[in-house]
């Protein structure tokens, strides 16, 4: 039955982009988030549903789709250059096998990340784009919040759809990204249009939000602590009442620690004690390996370079209790152990010229956001009010990200990667209203619309392309 609901739903997206070909763009993104093929049990485990949505999106934009000339910006040439180099390094992988594995689903990520821009050049197919990205992960998030609040969590148990620790489904990058897509659900509430901002629509969005914030206690994912703290810091930057934010977050913190489980809070208390965790300890152990490594193979060792990692570390034991306890330190082998960091997955797997290349497609990222934010807010045209908040949404949704990422191998995570396709999408879109073309144009369809009746004239817009 479970199988038959997921192909039917998909069969749905695929017949209605006969019409809207965007759709199938939409249908990807679904697919390659909720990955429904690890969901079911039967039929649909057989059926290469990743593979015929990604044909759809490409073949839809080429065959169907009224195209606008694509853009092809310096941080799409990034994503190239990535795509090559990471080619480049597999081809003398010291895992070939593990490596081809990888290699697997990161192409058609960054192939898709390049590709999005050109398909996303209106501002109803950026809220869709973002509303099924929001909705998918939102459905992953809601079932593990649920099941939190029934006592259902703990530190690699809390039952997602699938028995898989990989991918979206891992603890830590479930929890990197509910606390990334809170700022996108904010923006839903003021400039959404597919559901225009109402009671219904900010109760709903309050209720994912308040799911978001329960995954990291569901995964006992310390890295959805320090997210959730990145959040605060965001929140604060943002609000004219720093102070009352202060002291309102603490006295909710006070409030909410009665009701944490115990062994989420014994699982925190950890991040003050790192050299006496086993985990923390071979975190550190990893990323020292990892710089000698790439002394010898400053090109990287591509997909899956860890797996030739041993090392041996000293690891504090602890024995008695009150006041008579005592220390020790025995010595702990250890080998193939993960990166634990994104900047180390890169560095260990691309070497320095790819992680070069990806800190320069997170930082152009980040400038990019803030100075279209800043342009916007100068602008201060309330038909383009949408377009700089969105900017900082996106900023903040990829600042939580590059947090969460600093103790997680998750570098080319497929949502993320969306997200920055979506990133340089609104920057070309945005070009448009800079141009002294789209001005002229802007400038006689005002002028147009202000001699028509009164009820059209309130829905002028600035420039071609508008909202539609």
């Amino acid at each position: 039955m479970t199988d038959l609901f997921l192909l039917g739903f998909l069969a749905v997206f695929l017949f209605f982009g006969l019409k809207r070909p965007f759709l199938w763009v939409c249908a990807y993104l679904y697919v390659d988030i909720l990955a429904p093929q690890k969901i079911g049990f039967g039929v649909i485990t057989s059926v290469p549903v990743s593979l015929i949505a990604f044909a759809a999106a490409f073949g839809g934009w080429l065959m169907l789709d009224k195209k606008t000339r694509p853009t092809f910006t310096f941080r799409q040439a990034l994503m190239l250059f990535l795509l090559g180099w990471a080619w480049f390094t597999m081809q003398g992988a010291a895992f070939p096998v593990e490596a081809a594995d990888k290699w697997d689903w990161v192409w058609k990520t960054l192939v898709f990340a390049i590709f999005l821009p050109f398909t996303v050049t209106t501002k109803l197919r950026f809220e869709a784009a973002a509303l099924v990205m929001l909705l998918t992960a939102g459905a992953i998030i809601i079932s593990g919040g649920i099941k939190t609040v029934f006592g259902g969590g703990g530190y690699g148990t809390l039952s997602l759809f699938v028995n898989d620790n990989s991918g979206i489904y891992e603890s830590s990058t479930i929890s990197t990204v509910a606390i990334a897509i809170i700022p996108l659900l904010y923006w839903f509430t003021r400039h959404g249009t597919v559901f225009p901002p109402s009671l219904p629509v900010k109760a709903f969005a309050l209720g994912l939000s308040g799911a978001c914030l329960l995954i990291p206690i569901g995964t006992e994912a310390r890295t959805g602590l320090v997210c959730i703290a990145m959040l605060g810091l965001l929140i604060l930057r943002e609000t004219k009442y720093k102070l009352l934010m202060i002291v309102g977050g603490l006295l909710l913190c006070v409030a909410a620690f009665p009701f944490l489980p115990q062994s989420y809070a014994d699982r925190m208390a950890t991040m003050l004690t790192a050299e006496e965790d086993e985990s923390a300890s071979t975190r550190v152990a990893v990323w020292e390996w990892t710089l000698d490594y790439v002394e010898e193979k400053p090109l990287g060792g591509g997909f899956e370079a860890y797996r030739a990692n041993s090392f041996t570390y000293r690891m504090p034991q602890t024995t008695g209790s009150g006041n008579m306890t005592s220390t020790s330190y025995e010595k702990v082998t250890d080998e193939g152990r993960a990166y634990h960091s994104a900047i180390f997955e890169m560095l260990g797997e691309q070497g320095w010229p790819g992680l070069g290349a990806w800190l320069l497609l997170q930082a152009l990222g980040l400038y990019q956001m803030e100075r279209l934010r800043r342009r916007m807010r100068k602008k201060a045209d309330p038909q383009l009010e949408w377009l700089g908040h969105l900017a900082i949404a996106l900023q903040y949704a990829q600042l939580i990200y590059l947090v969460g990422a600093l103790f997680q191998g998750i570098a080319w995570q497929p949502f993320i990667m969306m997200l920055a396709g979506l990133q340089i999408a609104l920057v070309i879109y945005a070009k448009r209203y800079d141009s002294p073309r789209a001005a002229t144009i802007g400038e006689r369809l005002a002028a147009q619309r202000q001699s028509d009746t009164a009820p059209e004239a309130s829905h002028a817009v600035g420039a071609p392309g508008g909202a539609a």
